[in-house]
C-alpha cells in the first residue's frame, strides 16, 4: 500500500480548510484516510493558522511515505515556527 501525506478538504463553499491525513494512494481526495495528523486553514490569523503533529509525521516519512508539495511546504514553515518559540 503506498501512503502519502497530504490535504483533505473541508468548511463550506468559498471558505476551505485543509486536514493534513495520511492516506493511501488510490483512495479519493476527500475520501477515508489511515490517520489525521493536523489542520490548516489558510484563512486564519498566523498563530491558528496551522497545527501539526510533526512526530507523527516524522513516523509516516521513516516508514516511506511522500508527502505532497504542499504539505512539504506546509510541515517546514511549521518546524521553523515551533523552533523559533
Amino acid at each position: 500500500m503506498a501512503v502519502k501525506l497530504r490535504l483533505q478538504r473541508t468548511g463550506r463553499k468559498n471558505y476551505a480548510q485543509y486536514r493534513v491525513v495520511a492516506s493511501d494512494t488510490r483512495r479519493a481526495r476527500d475520501g477515508q484516510c489511515i490517520e489525521v495528523l493536523g489542520w490548516y486553514n489558510p484563512h486564519g490569523a498566523d498563530e491558528d493558522k496551522e497545527k501539526i503533529n510533526l512526530e507523527r509525521v516524522d513516523y509516516w516519512t521513516s516508514v516511506g511515505a511522500q508527502m505532497s508539495p504542499t504539505v512539504k511546504q506546509i510541515v517546514k514553515r511549521h518546524k521553523k515556527v515551533t523552533a523559533s518559540t
